[in-house]
């Protein structure tokens, strides 16, 4: 008679789930007023170039454009307080604050960020990182350091016009002349805008495929700083190791 051996299933290995705080608060404070500075610039750039409604009357009494003007102003500064923010604390605070810097020197990052790259275009995303994978780190510098930092350098260079050898002239005037002229920044200013807004919808899109794929709190992360961490994430508490 056959003696019947039943095997009990193998263990289900559930892995431990912790929450890790990783973006400080200046981390996330830098992020909401670039977040507000440029939707603010963006709406009333866009109606300083194209402006799609006019006041009537006596213009002493009609501010319409001047307004515009003041806000896009103020969102600059803002813009700019938001950078000097992110750089300082991209050297004062924990390593998460450094972590993707862009190695272009080693083979491995250009492994990694092509793997990366593919994984988002597939829509199959396998790999969790604590901070900043490669992609995303190379992301922020083209779009937020580069554009960022030419929208900030092209906007207080055509601030600067209306004061001659004034303080944002002495920081900011060399612009002008190094893209020729005046009318050249005004182009230059508005072309990076439309490749910031390229860069919103990019995000936005990474955003929602982490939240659905990794389901690491990454959306809740840029209001408390704290993200849901495994054992098997990639660690990016690390910088030049």
């Amino acid at each position: 008679m056959a003696t019947q051996i039943h095997l009990a299933p193998a263990p289900v290995q559930i892995e431990t789930v912790e929450s890790r705080y990783v973006w400080e608060s200046p981390i996330r404070i830098g992020h909401w007023m670039m977040v507000l500075s440029i939707t603010v610039l963006l709406a009333t750039g866009f109606f300083i170039a194209w402006p799609w409604a006019s006041s009537t009357g006596e213009a002493t009494f009609n501010f319409l454009m001047g307004r515009f003007r003041q806000i896009h102003f103020i969102a600059g500064y803002v813009l700019l307080a938001s950078f000097l923010i992110r750089i300082y604390w991209f050297f004062a605070g924990n390593n998460y604050a450094r972590s993707g810097f862009p190695f272009f020197w080693r083979l491995s990052w250009w492994h990694h960020l092509i793997e990366q790259t593919w994984e988002y275009l597939s829509i199959r995303i396998t790999q969790r990182f604590v901070g900043h994978n490669q992609l995303g780190a190379l992301s922020y510098l083209i779009f937020v350091a580069g554009m960022g930092g030419a929208e900030i350098a092209t906007g207080f260079a055509m601030y600067s016009e209306s004061n001659p050898g004034g303080f944002w002239s002495k920081i900011f005037g060399w612009v002008i002349p190094l893209l020729g002229g005046s009318y050249q920044v005004h182009q230059w200013h508005h072309a990076v805008a439309w490749g910031i807004l390229l860069f919103i919808a990019i995000h936005i899109y990474i955003v929602i495929l982490d939240s659905i794929y990794l389901d690491s709190g990454m959306v809740g992360s840029i209001f408390t700083g704290r993200k849901f961490v495994r054992k098997s994430d990639v660690d990016s508490n690390t910088w030049l190791s």
